[in-house]
């Protein structure tokens, strides 16, 4: 498990970071605005274990919206909004703060697809712009002991949870 902060194009890609001995690959992907928890694994099973929608494997993201978010909002991305030609998978959501003075929310979404920019594309289909999107957790595993730039290797029970779903 690494935590990551943003990588820009024609900087380190994330397999670069991490210096181990096998060929690893990621598992999913943030794009360069995303910061948080990516796996890298050698593993191809576990890769289409994790990101298949089949297997309901678990994103949370912590987002931080301009404006603030209504309790009607909420239920539209509770239920599934339309993005472009599909309906977004039920998210699960809770408001984490709102901030009249700044006109700021922080809610956390969790989802399973994680399709290309997803939680960008729910939160802009009701009306509000995403500031800063974090992914916090995978499946059961988070990266609040990890530093932006650490890493971790995932203990065997994390594994073979995650393969059991």
């Amino acid at each position: 498990m690494l935590q990551l902060q943003k990588i820009n194009f024609g900087r380190n890609a994330v397999v670069d970071l991490v210096k181990v001995p096998e060929k690893v690959l990621p598992v999913g992907r943030l794009d360069m605005y995303t910061s948080g928890a990516i796996i890298l694994t050698n593993d191809g099973e576990f890769i289409y274990k994790i990101t298949h929608p089949k297997y309901e494997i678990e994103k949370t993201y912590n987002v931080t919206l301009k404006g603030i978010i209504s309790s009607k909002e909420i239920e539209e991305l509770k239920n599934g909004v339309k993005i472009e030609d599909y309906i977004s998978g039920k998210a699960k959501v809770r408001i984490l703060k709102l901030d009249k003075e700044r006109n700021l929310s922080r809610i956390e979404i969790t989802i399973h697809e994680g399709k290309n920019r997803e939680v960008r594309k729910m939160c802009n289909a009701i009306g509000k712009k995403v500031l800063a999107l974090h992914r916090s957790r995978i499946g059961d595993i988070d990266v609040k002991d990890l530093k932006i730039g650490e890493w971790r290797l995932l203990k065997e029970k994390e594994v073979e949870k995650l393969m059991k779903n």
